[in-house]
């Protein structure tokens, strides 16, 4: 039975199994799902998880409360292994998922008893962060912050679209991608993350699994495609969900290798969103004549904004992941060469200081010297104690992870402050506000 331990009043927490699939994939089609479809695409992607092969996930990375008296599963949740990479430096991360419980059992501390495993799961497999997606503030109960960009990104409509002259060819072709592409698209998506702080690590097994690994129903399943030139160079990737999103197709990831230029192949590629768009709406019985918008969903930033800022006027607000960083000086020790190395591209290279961070029941505190990181350690404020900068709550790990400037997090936060323009310049050289790209493993 996989258990776990027993949870009192009729309910034990367990690991999943391989025979749970069908169970567990019913049970979050119905939590998750919001419609039909929406429950058909959530069972999925749960049957997969626990049925088919998967990179990193084993069945047994699964909880399940179950009612013993009936061995009825009340509550469950997942932690999805990843690496990431903070500008180039890869550390682990666990990603919990699918969280629910039935109506009935809520507000009896299962989901909280669940997140207590698996962060000592993460603890003894060395994951430095946890991250998650959901809905606004539950996470934040268990210690996590919303502190890392999620989602957003720009939309245009039919009439701004380029339309192909008369005898003209379409210059730029879009074409399912194979295993045969993989160092292709390894290659481009390396290009691709040095513009962003936080990525997602991505090695063959990986790429096979987006590729091929999903079910045709799983809502996280995107299709993968190659753009190529006319003669047939490939010069970029495109993905996108196989369903439309609100107007029409929506790109989840486009990229292009270097030396290709943006304004070349954009319109070929709105082109080809507009045109599938259409084609998915005709398949699943939608009105077609309302599929007149295509979108980019890269967050806040891409080049495809910048080059064709005017053809994609309605602008998506990004969300935001949850993380939760249970060893703060660890991790920052962890990342020291990134730090050491903003500071010397800076203008105080070879800085020598110590920054004391309250986070007024907490703190931490850096010892740079010339330029190097030579302490990152807890330390407790206390009364008449020296601080030079504040951080209500886990505000500072919106700044640790690039989402928001000190200065936003000082215009938002009346408590959240620094003693000294000198201690603000370090820590915002320190942590810059940047964007990241973080595509996930699901």
């Amino acid at each position: 039975m996989n258990l776990i331990r027993d949870l009192g009043n009729g309910l034990i927490l367990r690991h999943a199994s391989k025979d749970d699939a069908e169970a567990i994939a019913d049970f979050n089609g119905h939590i998750h799902g919001d419609n039909e479809a929406d429950t058909r695409r959530v069972a999925a992607w749960t049957r997969d998880l626990l049925a088919s092969p998967h990179p990193t996930l084993t069945p047994g990375d699964f909880t399940v409360v179950e009612e013993t008296a009936t061995k009825r599963i009340v509550s469950s949740l997942n932690l999805i292994p990843q690496t990431w990479s903070y500008e180039g430096i890869e550390f682990k991360v666990g990603r919990p998922e699918l969280v629910g419980t039935l109506p009935e059992f809520r507000n009896r501390g299962l989901v909280r008893a669940q997140f207590e495993e698996i962060h000592n799961w993460c603890e003894e497999r060395g994951y430095l962060v946890q991250a998650i997606t959901g809905i606004p503030y539950y996470y934040r109960q268990f210690g996590y912050e919303m502190g890392l960009e999620l989602g957003g990104g720009r939309v245009g409509f039919q009439p701004l679209i380029p339309v192909l002259k008369e005898g003209e060819h379409e210059p730029f072709i879009v074409r399912p991608a194979e295993i045969s592409d993989i160092p292709f698209l390894m290659q481009v998506y390396s290009h691709a993350c040095k513009r962003s702080l936080i990525t997602t690590h991505r090695d063959k097994a990986i790429w096979r699994y987006e590729l091929t690994g999903k079910s045709e129903d799983n809502v996280n399943r995107a299709v993968f495609c190659i753009i190529e030139s006319a003669e047939a160079e490939a010069v970029g990737y495109l993905s996108h969900p196989n369903f439309n999103w609100n107007l029409g197709a929506v790109a989840f990831e486009y990229e292009l290798k270097p030396g290709v230029s943006w304004l070349d192949v954009t319109p070929s590629v709105m082109r080809y969103l507009l045109a599938t768009g259409k084609e998915f709406a005709k398949r699943d019985g939608q009105p077609v004549e309302t599929r007149t918008g295509v979108a980019f969903w890269h967050g806040t930033y891409h080049p495809v904004y910048e080059v064709f800022r005017e053809r994609l006027p309605r602008v998506r607000a990004s969300y935001a992941w949850y993380v939760r960083v249970p060893d703060l000086a660890g991790f920052i020790c962890y990342i020291a060469p990134v730090l050491e190395e903003r500071l010397a591209a800076s203008y105080i290279p070879g800085y020598s200081g110590t920054l004391h961070l309250s986070f007024y029941r907490d703190g931490l505190k850096l010892v740079f010297e010339k330029g190097k990181l030579r302490e990152a350690a807890r330390y407790r404020p206390m009364p008449g104690m020296e601080t030079d900068l504040g951080f209500p709550d886990l505000t500072f790990l919106q700044l640790l992870f690039g989402y928001r400037s000190l200065d936003e997090l000082r215009a938002h936060y009346a408590d959240c402050y620094a003693e000294s323009w000198e201690a603000h310049f370090a820590l915002a050289t320190l942590f810059p506000k940047k964007p990241s790209a973080v595509t996930g493993l699901v």
